[in-house]
């Protein structure tokens, strides 16, 4: 079942989607050659909690940090370690926030030192797959208006999209209803309605789409160990259109 939002429980998770935002703004500027991604776990742990939230990540499922970072190859769910980042990587930091019970979902790739020219194109790609998928969210859409548009999009450029791992309906819980896939075809699945409250979340790999999990149960890789972007946001669909509630709002900068 959807859980459809009235306008006061969508303001009810601005806090938590702000401070998510933000934390990803936070932590650009530590992003550089050298750092390892356990150093960005505790940077944005410490963080979230300065800012009255908790980390949704931290023992969800059993998952053993408070954000997911996954650095080239790896599509999603990467398990920050002592691995140090080097010059013309690509990292994503997934950040998830709980503030008052309701939860705030975001991701952005970043770019560590000078980007390979293939990695930049790529990251551009899944950035605006992302936006491209934002904008055809209206009342009356489709789930498949969205996945049409970021799958078509991605694969003009040749690269490919992943199928296993998709967008959700979040609220009070992390993982709610409907499941937001990043494929399909116009006219199909679930229509919109005013008062959903999604993550849009396109993985969009450099080579083929197929992934597998690694053997702690939790990092997802390219088989064909290809690089992969992800970007993410929360939105609200409102009835002329989608609210990106993940957007970082200036005058809490």
């Amino acid at each position: 079942m959807v859980q459809l939002k009235t306008d006061a429980e969508i303001e009810a998770m601005r806090p938590a989607c702000q401070v998510a935002a933000e934390t990803l703004v936070m932590i650009e500027e530590y992003i550089k050659p050298g750092i390892t991604t356990n150093e960005i776990n505790q940077l944005v742990h410490d963080y979230t909690i300065e800012r009255g939230g908790i980390p949704a990540p931290l023992n969800y499922r059993g998952f053993p940090k408070s954000v997911c970072t996954s650095v080239n190859h790896v599509v999603c769910h990467g398990i920050p370690d002592n691995k140090k980042l080097k010059d013309g990587d690509i990292i994503n930091v997934d950040v998830t926030t709980i503030i008052d019970g309701w939860h705030g979902d975001t991701s952005k790739t970043f770019f560590v030192g000078k980007p390979k020219v293939r990695a930049q194109k790529l990251v551009e790609v899944a950035r605006e797959a992302l936006q491209l998928g934002i904008d055809v969210v209206k009342p009356g859409a489709t789930l498949g208006d969205i996945g049409h548009v970021i799958q078509t999009f991605v694969e003009k450029h040749r690269f490919s999209v992943v199928r296993e791992y998709c967008g959700h309906g979040i609220g009070r819980g992390f993982h709610e209803e409907p499941q937001v896939v990043h494929f399909g075809k116009p006219g199909e699945g679930m229509v919109i309605k005013e008062g959903m409250v999604f993550t849009i979340e396109p993985m969009v790999n450099a080579g083929k789409a197929p992934v597998k999990v690694l053997n702690d149960g939790w990092t997802v890789v390219t088989r064909d160990k290809s690089l992969s972007a992800q970007f993410e946001h929360t939105i609200a669909v409102r009835k002329h259109g989608a609210e990106i509630l993940t957007q970082p709002s200036k005058e809490n900068l």
